[in-house]
């Protein structure tokens, strides 16, 4: 009897469920089974996915403290998604979800939705799309939730995310606009308010409406159910009122944070203290409540993971209170927490920058704007700001170099033998000293290997073969995820090669960075060529200081040039002028050659004027004048009327006038000219623009060969002016672009320009002038071609005049049938037809010889 009755149950329940499986009826088991189905298995599995997303997206990004914070925590990327492609995994399996969903659950039955869920599952489809950034899809989800089910008891939400969408896609009026009728439209309350407010804020942010959209965030504050919004949305009111002037207020918003404690993540309340410390007021504030304050924060356990930001904000606190040397300890703190904030470092090293740079420390300057630039996003504005800074100290820090080494090695030269041997028997016992602790501290280290499995064998780092030969260790670590062996490598890299740039070719001694030329990498030359006897053997290093005349003499000019160069770059560029003085100072003193004396006596006296020290400059001025009565000097100090004015024989007029002959082609006497006045101006910036002049028309006349040699030296010689890296830049890029000598077929699938040479020897301008007339009037009169002549100077004895316009090669070899009958004895010079990228490279490498000993005429 059971088993009948088992039967009949299992018959019965199969019918139901048959039934109930159709999407097609209209009835209670079926709106049921579908309705159920789809929230507690399909839905469900996907809102599960989206949480996921949203969690993992929340987990990646990073919020800028440094500017107003966006009201929704969502990281936008720039790169664009293909059609089926997704950014993200989890939010690809909740619109499969959304999807499965609809497609196995949905009841449309006569145009009316007969499944309760299918908004939910629409819902969940526009979310998904959101969160995966594509949001033209998104946002069609969302409207046809709007289109199909007005009576939804979700059509609030879908119209808020409907409008958060709008804002994703920079339609911000129109999300104000729907925003602000749903809000006149609909009594909405609790978490539907807050999310209706916030976004309506987020639009006036966009459209830079501050105090509208703080007035929306206090409702959101308040509507919200989730005290993670409430503290962002409080803490972004802070920074709104800050924005705005209004300190007051934006601390009174700020308390409010710091109240919710622990209800909200950490980092709003520590960020609302560190915005309520930057208004402080240093004048009537109470300073001793703030630094019972600070000191409470930096000691709080729970604050560890945003010491960073709590000491930058102690640093500033004591730059405030003229604290240098206390700021800069705390700025050091900040940068040793290792903080992930880009930003925070960027600043922190900048400030540093800053105060070494107000110090006159230029190099130490230097070093901290390269580690500013290595934390801002390149060629963004900030980047542009410091880089500018950092190009600025160039010249310095490369001249101080000099100055330093060089004053470093006359002073050994001019110690007696006694003084040197004493001198150097110090240096020994510090190197022993120094020898030892490198000792102890390879020994830590390599104790530290050791304890993170990383294995040393003969002294090679772990990773490599086993001493018997055989496979490495798989527990090894591997060499680059230890962070001692690495910097290890990195500090003997620097000791053994300097500060080179990632590039091609980072060995070669050019690429050494200037920033980087000190008596550090002089001695680490010296004690790394030594011998383990040599390093500790004071007759060694006595042994290595120059001693010919001539040596001595080189370095002295050099170091002498580098005072000059330092005393113009801290009188002209940074307005040094104490600095400047001392420079040109020292200089006189040094016995400097006759090409400096003036021009530095000359800026000695702008200086004690600018100083107002009257009676130097009023010595320096009648020196100059007594002295050098035909320099260019004393007739300005004798003639005070001509300062104001640049007069024919100044510098940049010279300068100007020569271009002009350059560019009328007088290339021989452009090139002794030249070099005239660069033995006139030698001292003074102007001389580097004469030089790269100069090496420009060496090339035009004499070829390749001669302008690369001619840049080379240029490069070298003026290598930290805007012509020394102008030159730099024409030897990297430019010259091997013109190398090839190699002539291109006369082809006109290949070229369709092609010119008319004549060639003359040892010319008068008049004949060239007199055929150049001719020759136009013959041009005017050929018929189907517009063709023009110039005039180009080969080489020094050879000039040559030149067609234009002709795009066919068989046409300009015969030229010479183009010419009207009348016009034929006019020209009887000879000539020869040469395509234009041919011609190019005769003008190059002044190979015309080659180019007319082959057939191509």
């Amino acid at each position: 009897m059971k088993r009948p009755s088992k039967a009949i149950l299992f018959i019965i329940c199969t019918t139901l469920l048959v039934v109930s499986c159709s999407r097609k009826k209209d009835k209670f088991i079926t709106r049921n089974f579908h309705a159920i189905t789809a929230e507690f298995n399909t839905l469900y599995n996907g809102y599960n996915a989206l949480e996921q997303g949203r969690e993992n997206l929340n987990k990646s990004y990073t919020d800028n403290y440094w500017d107003v914070l966006p009201i929704e925590r969502m990281q936008i990327f720039d790169e664009v998604v293909l059609p089926g492609q997704s950014k993200n995994e989890d939010f690809t399996r909740a619109e499969e979800k959304a999807v499965k969903a609809i497609q196995k659950h949905s009841m449309n039955i006569d145009g009316k939705e007969k499944n309760p869920q299918m908004d939910e599952a629409y819902l969940l489809l526009g979310k998904s799309r959101y969160f995966d950034q594509r949001f033209i899809p998104a946002l069609e989800a969302f409207n046809y939730i709007l289109y199909k089910y007005p009576a939804s008891d979700k059509i609030n939400q879908a119209k808020v995310w409907r409008e958060k969408t709008n804002i994703r896609l920079n339609n911000d009026d129109l999300a104000i606009k729907n925003l602000k009728r749903l809000l006149y439209q609909e009594d909405l309350e609790g978490q539907d308010l807050a999310d209706a407010t916030s976004m309506l804020a987020q639009a006036y942010l966009n459209t830079k409406s501050v105090d509208s959209a703080i007035t929306q965030l206090e409702i959101a504050s308040n509507a919200t159910k989730s005290n993670d919004e409430r503290g962002r949305y409080r803490f972004i009111q802070g920074q709104l009122y800050n924005k705005l002037g209004k300190k007051d207020s934006a601390n009174w918003v700020f308390d409010k944070v710091i109240e919710l404690n622990r209800k909200t993540p950490r980092i709003y309340m520590i960020s609302a203290h560190i915005e309520k410390i930057k208004n402080f007021d240093y004048e009537n504030g109470n300073k001793l409540e703030l630094t019972e304050l600070l000191t409470e924060l930096q000691e709080n356990r729970e604050n560890r993971p945003f010491l960073d930001k709590i000491y930058h904000q102690i640093a500033e606190y004591h730059l405030n209170n003229q604290s240098d040397s206390l700021a800069i300890a705390y700025y050091n703190k900040s940068l040793r927490t290792n903080s992930n904030d880009k930003l925070l470092k960027a600043r922190n090293y900048e400030i540093l920058g800053d105060m070494n740079f107000d110090k006159s420390i230029y190099k130490d300057a230097g070093k901290y704007y390269d580690s500013t630039l290595g934390n801002l996003v390149l060629n963004s504005k900030p980047y542009r700001v410091i880089k500018r800074k950092r190009d600025n100290l160039e010249d310095v820090i490369y001249y101080e170099a000099i100055a330093q080494v060089n004053d470093s090695i006359l002073r050994l030269v001019n110690l007696s033998e006694v003084d040197r041997l004493a001198y150097f028997e110090s240096l020994i016992e510090e190197l022993k000293i120094q020898a030892k602790e490198e000792e102890e501290q390879k020994k830590r280290e390599e104790a530290a290997q050791r304890n993170t499995g990383l294995v040393t064998v003969n002294n090679q780092i772990g990773g490599g073969l086993n001493p018997q030969g055989g496979t490495p260790n798989q527990a090894n670590v591997f060499y680059f995820y230890n962070p001692t062996t690495v910097a290890y490598g990195k500090n003997e890299f620097i000791k053994i090669w300097g500060d080179r740039s990632l590039e091609d070719d980072w060995r070669w001694s050019s690429k050494l960075k200037s920033g980087s030329i000190s008596s550090d990498v002089n001695d680490n030359d010296i004690l790394a060529s030594a011998t383990k006897e040599e390093l500790f053997d004071p007759q060694f290093y006595i042994s290595k200081i120059p001693s010919e005349e001539k040596e001595i003499d080189s370095i002295s000019k050099e170091r002498n040039y580098a005072y000059y160069q330092l005393g113009l770059i801290y009188k002209e560029k940074f307005k040094e002028y104490e600095l400047a003085k001392g420079k040109f100072q020292n200089l006189l003193k040094s016995n400097p050659e006759e090409r400096l004396i003036l021009p530095s006596k000359y800026n000695l006296y702008k200086i004690y004027e600018i100083l107002g020290e009257n009676d130097e400059a009023i010595i320096a001025k009648n020196e100059i004048i007594k002295n050098y009565p035909d320099s260019r000097y004393a007739t300005i100090l004798s003639s005070p009327e001509l300062a104001s004015e640049r007069d024919e024989n100044s510098p940049e007029s010279i300068y100007e006038a020569l271009y002009e002959q350059y560019e009328n082609q007088e290339f021989d006497d452009v090139i002794s000219k030249s070099e005239n006045y660069i033995n006139v101006f030698d001292g003074e910036a102007i001389v580097s623009k004469f030089e790269l002049l100069k090496a420009t028309a060496i090339g035009r006349l004499h070829g390749y060969d001669a302008y690369k040699k001619a840049v080379n030296y240029v490069a070298i010689t003026y290598a930290n002016t805007q012509e020394g890296i102008q030159a730099q830049n024409i030897e990297t890029n430019i010259l091997p672009k013109l190398i090839n000598k190699d002539f291109v077929e006369d082809n006109d699938s290949i070229t369709n320009n092609y010119k008319i040479i004549f060639k003359f020897e040892n010319p008068e301008m008049e004949q060239i002038s007199s055929f150049r007339e001719t020759l136009d009037e013959v041009l005017k009169n050929i018929r189907y071609y517009d063709l023009k002549s110039s005039v180009d100077v080969y080489n020094p004895n050879t000039m040559l005049v030149i067609v234009h316009g002709l795009k066919n090669a068989q046409v300009a070899k015969a030229f010479d049938q183009l010419v009207i009958e009348e016009d034929k004895n006019k020209i009887k010079e000879p000539y020869f037809a040469i395509a234009s990228a041919n011609y190019q490279i005769v003008q190059i490498h002044k190979n015309l010889d080659a180019y007319l000993s082959t057939d191509n005429n």
